[in-house]
């Protein structure tokens, strides 16, 4: 019996390692891999692409600033309970993007980099379905800063804006910087001039545009304009870490 169990689980898992590769764009992951990367790091393909992709600019520079892994880079694969797809899945890398470790991007989001700008995506960072990134001028986002599905980060305001009565011009652009283990929900829009504290939740529907991190970690922000919701108040990090990392690795490594 113990004989026919290893049988049965050695074909179970070639199956799941025949189905998962048969889920990745191959065309799209070889391209990218190969022309944003060194060829010493291309070879070891550290990003998968999965499902209908635009590369509509590539012309900026893509850095991983971490030991090279197969897989370690993962966009568009299907993580959340949504499993359809809208065919809408777009990279615009003019500027620099610098990935700190492993990332999990998930279907149909956009991540847009402008020409001079600088993104960063911390150390397993997360964006849920629907996710929009755009960089015109600074993105930083700490390790475990996870972003909910059909959530927006914008570091400009992309149109001039203007004081009518005296007219003058504000700010057309302001830094953003997420700090490290970042719970944030989703439907929040992430404006110019964001700073968020480490360790904290950001609730559904909420709008951030400005410096937060004064209320200390382990804190619930959430409203329009966002504002400080409960003290002592934290996701399970320790108790989730385990799951999410065999999650969001152990199933790029077969």
């Amino acid at each position: 019996m113990k004989f026919l169990k290893t049988i049965y689980f050695s074909i179970k898992l070639r199956y799941l390692r025949f189905k998962f590769y048969l889920s990745i764009n191959w065309v799209k992951t070889l391209y990218f891999n190969y022309k944003m990367l060194p060829f010493s790091q291309a070879k070891k393909i550290p990003f998968y692409f999965f499902g209908r992709v635009k590369f509509s600019n590539l012309k900026g520079e893509v850095v991983i600033d971490a030991p090279i892994k197969k897989g370690m880079v993962g966009f568009g694969q299907k993580f959340e309970r949504r499993s359809v797809s809208k065919g809408i899945a777009e990279m615009n890398i003019q500027g620099k993007i610098v990935f700190k470790g492993y990332a999990h991007i998930g279907k149909d989001c956009y991540i847009g980099v402008d020409k001079n700008a600088y993104c960063e995506i911390g150390d397993m960072s997360c964006f849920g379905s629907d996710v929009t990134l755009q960089s015109c001028d600074e993105i930083i986002m700490g390790k475990w800063t996870r972003i909910g599905y059909e959530s927006q980060v914008f570091d400009t305001n992309a149109h001039q804006m203007m004081n009518t009565l005296t007219g003058e011009h504000y700010a057309k652009t302001g830094k953003i910087k997420l700090g490290n283990y970042n719970s944030i929900s989703n439907r929040v829009s992430i404006m110019p001039n964001t700073k968020t504290p480490d360790y904290c939740v950001i609730a559904s529907n909420s709008l951030c545009n400005k410096d937060y991190t004064y209320h200390g970690s382990n804190v619930l922000l959430g409203g329009i304009p966002l504002k400080l919701l409960k003290d002592n108040y934290s996701r399970d990090w320790d108790g989730e870490e385990e799951r999410m990392i065999r999650h969001l690795i152990k199933k790029y490594l077969f």
